[in-house]
């Protein structure tokens, strides 16, 4: 019996990976960040500032897994889980930067769809529609305005004590847009075949629920 694979993508703070994984939940698929699988590898090319000029050699050994624990996706970096570690704004603009290279996308590629050959996913990124699950059977590409989005991971950030201003998440939102549309191997676009869904005025559940209704429809 062949596997249903739905790809999510959109730039960042769009609610990708909130709305995916409340969305697999409910349908009992799997859920794959596979901007986990990028930033692990921007943090260990940070932790051992790594030259862009070796990624290649670098990454050859490394190994990035993800493990679904109660239903919940934890990224490990070489047997360490750096679930956490990987969620800071520094580690999230050198995954954007990183992840231009082909190296880096190469050694990431085969894992993601390895697991979505093996199960029902859905894969939320920058290039799922496009690059690694071209015949997904669903597609959506999920976007809201640069200020919104800026609004919502200031929210998400202001309990701790070196939360960002909201112009400079607004700003890294805008630059990151521009780094992950503009670079040459897999840039952040929409798939011919996606639904585009705007969750400027959408709340949580509302913008989950039109994504249910649209699987819904296509499945």
């Amino acid at each position: 019996m062949s596997t249903v694979n739905i790809a999510i993508d959109g730039p960042a703070g769009a609610g990708k990976s909130t709305i995916a994984r409340m969305t697999a939940k409910q349908l009992g698929y799997i859920y794959v960040d596979t901007g986990a699988m990028y930033r692990a590898a921007a943090l260990y090319i940070r932790e051992n500032n790594i030259p862009d000029c070796e990624f290649e050699n670098a990454l050859e050994n490394v190994d990035i897994s993800l493990k679904f624990i109660d239903g919940v996706q934890r990224i490990y970096l070489d047997g360490r889980d750096v679930s956490e570690l990987i969620r800071t704004p520094e580690i999230s603009m050198e995954a954007s930067r990183t992840s231009a290279f082909p190296a880096v996308r190469a050694r990431l590629f085969d894992l993601q769809q390895k697991i979505a050959r093996e199960n029902n996913v859905i894969m939320d990124g920058r290039d799922i529609g496009t690059v690694v699950l071209p015949d997904a059977d669903v597609k959506i590409f999920l976007t809201a305005s640069p200020e919104k989005r800026a609004e919502r991971r200031f929210k998400e950030l202001s309990e701790k004590p070196d939360c960002p201003s909201y112009e400079k998440i607004l700003n890294d939102i805008i630059e990151r847009d521009y780094q992950d549309m503009h670079r040459e191997t897999a840039p952040l676009k929409k798939a011919d075949d996606a639904v585009t869904v705007d969750t400027t005025n959408l709340d949580l559940q509302e913008s989950a629920e039109k994504i249910r209704r649209i699987i819904g429809e296509r499945i």
